[in-house]
């Protein structure tokens, strides 16, 4: 049943709002009552952290794998997270959405976890960044913490206008903005 409020949730959160969803909405949809609801979440806050914090703590695990793969180039890394974080917006749009609109419904004293697991992902990129440097593969003279933030910028925002049925695939995608990030757009 915790999976079914939280499926539901997000369902209704996406399409209605967190603020405009209610605790009645969600029970409603799913034919079961308050108390139901209560068992397993003791608010639609809680419910909201849970649904944000799989969603991080989630990207952070399969950006771990592709960070730690002993045989990719720190390029192949950075495509293969660009590519990671674009196919979750298209399978997990929800998720992706509710997280970057809604977080920000969240008081700060139940925040303090996702704002944990939300670094980790961000200097374990910028990590690929510095170890390229490192190594030779990238420019020595960039602020690897300002790029990481631009890299993250230009993804994350794919959420509110990427449309996988569009005209770009999210292979393609990814490579254009790899080469955007590693080449500029300057002939």
């Amino acid at each position: 049943m915790r999976d079914k409020i939280l499926r539901t949730s997000l369902t209704l959160f996406d399409q209605k709002g967190y603020r405009e969803t209610s605790i009645q909405d969600i029970v409603d949809s799913l034919g079961v009552t308050k108390g139901t609801f209560y068992y397993y979440y003791s608010s639609k806050e809680e419910l909201l952290k849970a649904i944000c914090l799989a969603y991080i703590e989630n990207l952070v695990q399969h950006q771990e794998e592709i960070i730690y793969h002993p045989t990719k180039t720190n390029t192949e890394k950075l495509h293969d997270i660009i590519y990671m974080l674009i196919d979750r917006i298209e399978r997990e749009r929800n998720e992706a959405r509710i997280f970057f609109r809604e977080i920000r419904n969240i008081k700060e004293e139940h925040i303090e976890e996702i704002k944990q697991m939300r670094d980790r992902f961000r200097l374990n990129y910028q990590k690929i960044l510095e170890d390229g440097m490192k190594n030779g593969e990238f420019k020595e003279n960039v602020h690897p913490n300002l790029i990481t933030l631009g890299m993250l910028g230009i993804t994350n925002w794919g959420y509110y206008w990427y449309n996988p049925e569009g005209e770009v695939s999210v292979e393609e995608l990814a490579k254009l903005y790899l080469d955007v990030i590693l080449n500029g757009i300057k002939r």
